[in-house]
């Protein structure tokens, strides 16, 4: 998800107060940035595939992506259709343990690839409670023309194999199979129609090239119209703040170097999906497609892998509390 565009309101400042999850993820980032300098100095070598950068603009604007190359199964290191399903997690660092039977997680993919040919539909304005915002975008692109949505949709369904081996319903907000959207309000509502014990809306961003690193953003405390985020604002970040330290334990990405003051937490106000849930919800920048060091990653089917069971984790440790 790119911030790039009229429609980008500056993050809010983040909450002063810091539960012990936030402790703990702060704890475990100097390690994630031991580990990041290292591999900027000499090298990813498991990485997986390379984003073979063409010069050009940052804009959020993404390069061809047919419909047909939407990710039904898995996709190679390159981000092409592959033919095998995408791995299972590895016996050696499995889920958290213990049954999710009961319980519901909505994933959603954000974006959809089709968005691109259905402008004036994603153009058109929704009510996100303290305003009016596009029902969509397009998403954003690494350089070489690997999409968004085509990254968001192959780690969803990464997180759904291991979400539902450890016993969970999972639903997604889209996968794939409509030409367009949902809608920003409509992503809220299918997490508010589940009754889902969490949400995560999966993205990656569409920033400066140097720029590195992942978020989580968080909703703010919002009242206003059809939107009040008040009594999902401590879950969520409970949920947040799991997602995020998980999410660095088995990637060893380092929070974002220019979004959240390296806590890899932010909250914002401006994001219907958040604005407009009534159930603990929360996006995560995975990392920028626009820099060639984080496209390499997200373009990696072996990256990708290891970003799914990060999320997944933290959404087991927050479910099981």
């Amino acid at each position: 998800m790119s911030y790039v565009g009229p429609d980008f309101d500056p993050p809010q400042p983040r909450r002063s107060r810091r539960g012990p999850l936030t402790v703990a993820l702060a704890a475990l980032v100097p390690g994630a940035l031991a580990g990041w300098l290292v591999w900027q100095a000499v090298g990813d070598d498991s990485g997986g595939g390379s984003d073979r950068a063409v010069p050009g603009s940052s804009s959020s604007a993404p390069g061809p992506d047919s419909p047909s190359a939407r990710p039904s199964a898995s996709t190679t290191d390159d981000g092409k259709p592959g033919k095998s399903s995408a791995p299972a997690p590895s016996s050696s660092r499995p889920a958290a343990s213990g049954s999710l039977k009961g319980k519901v997680v909505v994933i959603d993919p954000g974006h959809n690839p089709g968005n691109f040919q259905h402008t004036s539909e994603i153009n058109r304005q929704v009510n996100i409670g303290t305003n009016s915002k596009e029902c969509d975008t397009t998403g954003t692109s690494t350089n070489a023309g690997y999409t968004e949505a085509r990254f968001t949709l192959d780690v969803a369904h990464r997180m759904r194999k291991i979400l539902e081996e450890q016993g969970a319903t999972v639903k997604f907000t889209q996968d794939g199979d409509r030409s367009w959207g949902p809608c920003v309000d409509e992503r809220a509502r299918i997490g508010n129609a589940a009754h889902a014990d969490a949400v995560v809306s999966i993205h990656a961003d569409g920033s400066a090239a140097g720029n590195r690193g992942f978020h989580v953003i968080l909703p703010g405390s919002v009242h206003a119209n059809a939107a009040d985020t008040r009594p999902i604002v401590d879950s969520s970040r409970d949920l947040g703040e799991r997602v995020a330290g998980l999410f660095v334990r088995e990637t060893g990405s380092a929070p974002s170097n220019y979004i959240g003051d390296g806590t890899g937490l932010v909250v914002r106000k401006d994001l219907g999906g958040l604005n407009l849930s009534t159930v603990p919800k929360v996006f995560i920048e995975c990392g920028n497609m626009r820099d060639t060091k984080d496209a390499a990653l997200l373009t990696s089917s072996a990256w990708r892998q290891k970003a799914a069971r990060g999320i997944s984790e933290g959404i087991v440790s927050f479910l099981h509390g």
